[in-house]
């Protein structure tokens, strides 16, 4: 059965960056089509990347150009590399398999202060 366990979040001011895991057991990610989600309070989840296994990662318009979505295949862990981050980011962030999703894990809150 397939696991994702996020991590990385936490507080970061305004323009600053952060890194995001996921951390894959039960599924080779080199093989799949992996997605970032966030989720903030009232509002509905909403995709911000996808890396295929095969071709090149697409990104939601309000993070293209400040979010880059990669794989580590030795490590079987995706990563999200957030930069210039802004208070609109702020939301408890999930991956999971795109768009087929598997059971959902319990996110990381990344927080960004004004």
């Amino acid at each position: 059965q397939v696991q994702l366990v996020e991590s990385g979040g936490g507080l970061v001011q305004a323009g600053g960056s952060l890194r995001l895991s996921c951390a894959a057991s039960g599924i080779i990610l080199r093989f799949v089509t992996m997605g970032w989600y966030r989720q903030a309070p009232g509002k509905q989840r909403e995709l911000v990347a996808v890396i295929p296994s095969g071709g090149s990662p697409n990104y939601a318009d309000s993070v293209k150009g400040r979010f880059t979505v990669s794989r580590d295949n030795a490590k079987n862990t995706v990563y999200l590399q957030m930069n210039a981050v802004k208070p609109e980011d702020t939301a408890v962030y999930y991956c999971n398999l795109h768009p087929q999703h598997d059971y959902w894990g319990q996110g990381t809150q990344v927080t960004v202060s004004s």
